[in-house]
């Protein structure tokens, strides 16, 4: 279940997180839509790794800020990720949530996540990934098929 709070409310390494998001979604690429995200994503020591959107005229090649911070993280070698921050227009009270592609990837990579979505203003809603994604589909449906046979690919 999610909380609303505004930004001066969360603790210090929250509150910096999400500076640190939205200072990256400074450097978005968003020359069609406009749409400017940020995200940062904080290990379990501490580490910060940043991703903002990169939109491709060919849209199907775009990326998103959250894959790109959790690729990011994951590429230094990270896989224990304690919290997200995503900084998108939002609108109001409203912050941007994760499409459903990067709910995915948020999954896969940081289950157990705090997720702070926050909007330029400074309202920040918290959440998790599973809150986010309810029904995920993940590595133990990849484990067997529905004949019990062990997956491995395209036959």
């Amino acid at each position: 279940m999610s909380k609303q709070r505004k930004l001066e409310e969360v603790d210090e390494p929250t509150r910096r997180l999400i500076e640190q998001a939205s200072a990256a979604r400074a450097n978005a690429h968003a020359p069609y839509s406009g749409f400017a995200v940020g995200a940062a994503v904080r290990t379990a020591n501490g580490n910060l790794f940043l991703g903002c959107n990169v939109e491709i005229s060919s849209y199907g090649l775009t990326m998103c800020a959250e894959r790109v911070a959790l690729f990011a993280a994951r590429t230094a070698g990270t896989d224990a990720v304690e919290a997200v921050a995503i900084v998108g227009p939002g609108s109001d009270a409203d912050p941007t949530p994760p499409c459903g592609a990067c709910r995915q990837v948020l999954w896969d990579l940081a289950p157990e996540a705090e997720i702070y979505l926050a909007t330029p203003q400074g309202e920040v809603r918290v959440t998790t990934v599973a809150d986010l994604l309810p029904e995920p589909f993940g590595p133990h449906q990849l484990q067997r098929g529905d004949d019990g046979e062990r997956s491995g690919g395209a036959s």
